[in-house]
């Protein structure tokens, strides 16, 4: 398999584990600032254990800083708005990312979008929107401004992190659990909320696969996987979200989800293709 196909599946791997969040943010009733502390402490020791078992070593400068405030603040609104939202809100507008890289790139590193990649964000933002169609809900105006918000520092990270060299960018993500770790700890102090056995066990789930060894997936494929595609691989999440509600909650997918669905599936998947022929 060639470096390319390998970052892809990198890629997708990582997206699966991201997916799992909604269903464990729900066994968790705490203070979202909370919840993201927590899970980033225990996402940011898996990141650096990983990290020393590669030999990658931390670096400390303005890249791993940038790298690290786009992504430190991408954990705290979409964790955030998780608890303001509904989760259906909160996945579907934090993947409006796409539209903020192709306008991050135009206007810091003059790359003019071509036609093809705004067709497929266009066409998945579409998509998604079906697939969440019946739950899309309003009424959550704070919530749902937190997300898009979530949406714009996932884009800068994703820029962020694919403009430096492999041992930045583990450093950066390392900032970012940091960041969000200060930021999110003050408030289990003064909320103090209940450690039960369900919320630890989803605690540490989060921490150590959907939030730390996801990110490691995501160093390694960011190498040889541009900015657009990562965040275009990235919506196999809110494709798979429905899914776990439906295994553990019982909850079925309707036809617009279906529909939705296929659409996502079926631009990205035209998309790659058309790319690899492009560069072939």
């Amino acid at each position: 398999m060639t470096k390319e196909r390998i970052a892809t599946l990198q890629m997708l791997l990582c997206a699966t584990l991201w997916s799992i969040a909604g269903i464990l943010f729900k066994l968790i009733p705490w203070n979202g600032f909370a919840v993201a502390g927590m899970r980033s402490l225990i996402a940011g020791i898996t990141i650096y254990v990983c990290m020393r078992l590669m030999g990658q070593r931390y670096i400390l400068n303005r890249k791993t800083l940038l790298a690290g405030v786009f992504s430190g603040c991408t954990y705290l609104c979409f964790t955030v708005a998780n608890k303001l939202t509904t989760s259906a809100n909160a996945i579907v507008l934090q993947f409006t990312s796409p539209i903020f890289i192709i306008i991050y790139s135009a206007l810091f590193f003059g790359r003019q979008p071509r036609r093809q990649d705004i067709a497929v964000v266009l066409a998945t933002l579409f998509g998604i929107s079906l697939f969440f169609f019946d739950q899309l809900k309003p009424g959550y105006l704070t919530g749902n401004f937190v997300a898009i918000a979530a949406g714009m520092f996932m884009a800068g990270m994703y820029v962020a992190v694919g403009e430096i060299e492999e041992a930045e960018r583990f450093s950066g993500i390392l900032n970012g659990q940091a960041l969000t770790f200060l930021v999110g700890f003050p408030f289990f102090l003064a909320t103090k909320p209940p450690i039960t056995p369900t919320a630890l066990t989803a605690l540490v789930i989060l921490g150590v696969f959907q939030l730390g060894l996801s990110y490691v997936l995501y160093v390694k494929a960011s190498k040889y996987c541009p900015p657009l595609a990562c965040s275009l691989l990235g919506a196999v999440e809110p494709l798979l979200n429905p899914v776990w509600v439906f295994l553990f909650n019982g909850e079925k997918p309707g036809v617009f989800a279906l529909l939705g669905a296929a659409v996502v599936i079926s631009s990205i998947t035209v998309w790659s293709v058309c790319g690899q022929k492009k560069a072939a």
